[in-house]
């Protein structure tokens, strides 16, 4: 049996990855699991849910500048290794692996330190400073994208495997999807989200795209508010107590499965996180994006970057976004089916719908090789 710790916080774009890679590991191994998380973050609430054992770590983020802040938390820090090292001594893994955020600098320095072998995984085309640090002193780097590895000061420790996503993005079907939603088969349905909080400049901008389209009988705006968003967005758009818009405009707060709304849709509107992009480039799915524009290094903008160089998306700077510009992306990918084919074309193209497996793969081998 091996005895896997992998470990990642924050943001459920670090979570899910590493429970993405842990059923994968089940699949090729008898594993033995403990996830590492902080004690109050997302992860300690999702890690015992999924099932799996968790162990927690305080954990601060680093400015990128020189603070006061720094000092307290690198006097934090110092604790962590000490608690991080005493998790390993307890569990003996054969491997340690982080996706991401702060969590995964103590429990992977440790691990380094201590000679067992270490795998991060990096979504973004700009690496987080967390994984830029650990870099220097693990064995192997699964990247997101490619582009990432000039940004590494060892490019010969990273391997390009795409980010895992889960096997329900892929697996399910457009029809039984379009079948369950009530969307009609000749419909053009256009899915938008700004995630599960909700995107502001994008909920504003759709309130005039609602108001465009509200008559068009072949359309379906399936727009996805957020929780903090939907009750001034119902409002504004006048959408009714089902939170429709006229004809076209379904408006919801959350979706609870989004493998079925990604399935049934035509065209996505979304931020480009690396998770949201994987996914739907795992469907081939064409897209308009619009980076976050206070993401850290506005590496969001760097992701969106990739798949328009490839032809898969349409990019729109989040402070120039209006209904108009929406608008008129809309009406031409819906009346122009062949540019919405080789955008789709382009999208697949970038999918790795095997990211998990491989990623798994990458750390049994290093397992293997640490027990020699």
């Amino acid at each position: 049996m091996k005895r896997v710790i992998l470990s990642g916080g924050g943001t459920g774009g670090h979570i899910y990855p590493a429970i993405t890679i842990a059923r994968e590991l089940s699949k090729l191994d008898d594993v033995e699991f403990l996830f590492v998380g902080t004690p109050n973050g997302m992860e300690s609430r999702i890690i015992p849910k999924e099932g799996y054992k968790f162990a927690s770590i305080p954990a601060y983020g680093l400015k990128r500048s020189f603070t006061l802040k720094n000092l307290s938390i690198l006097m934090t820090t110092a604790g962590s290794l000490f608690k991080a090292r005493s998790i390993l001594k307890h569990f003996h893994p054969d491997v340690v692996i982080g996706t991401g955020g702060y969590v995964c600098g103590p429990i992977l320095m440790a691990a380094a330190l201590s000679h067992i072998p270490t795998l991060i995984q990096e979504q973004n085309v700009i690496p987080g400073i967390t994984n830029k640090i650990l870099s220097h002193v693990v064995d192997t780097i699964a990247l997101g994208y490619e582009d990432a590895k000039v940004r590494f000061p060892r490019p010969e420790k990273c391997i390009y495997t795409g980010n895992p996503i889960r096997p329900d993005i892929i697996e399910a079907k457009r029809e039984e999807s379009r079948r369950e939603l009530g969307i009609s088969p000749d419909t053009f349905m256009v899915l938008i989200t700004g995630g599960s909080r909700g995107a502001r400049s994008i909920n504003n901008a759709m309130a005039g795209v609602h108001a465009y389209f509200k008559n068009d009988d072949h359309l379906c705006l399936y727009h996805v508010t957020g929780t903090l968003e939907y009750d001034k967005i119902i409002e504004k758009v006048h959408a009714d107590k089902e939170g429709r818009v006229g004809k076209a405009g379904r408006i919801i707060k959350y979706e609870y499965h989004m493998p079925r709304a990604l399935a049934a849709a035509d065209l996505i509107i979304c931020r480009a996180g690396a998770v949201s992009l994987a996914e739907l480039a795992a469907r081939g799915l064409p897209a308009i994006l619009i980076p976050y524009p206070y993401a850290a290094e506005d590496h969001q903008t760097f992701n969106a970057r990739v798949f328009v160089a490839a032809g898969a998306a349409r990019m729109i700077v989040d402070k120039y976004l209006t209904d108009k510009e929406l608008i008129q992306d809309i009406t031409y990918l819906k009346d122009t089916p062949a540019a919405l084919h080789s955008m789709s074309d382009a999208s697949a193209g970038l999918g790795r719908i095997h990211a998990g497996r491989d990623i798994a793969r990458l750390a049994l081998e290093l397992a293997e090789k640490g027990s020699k």
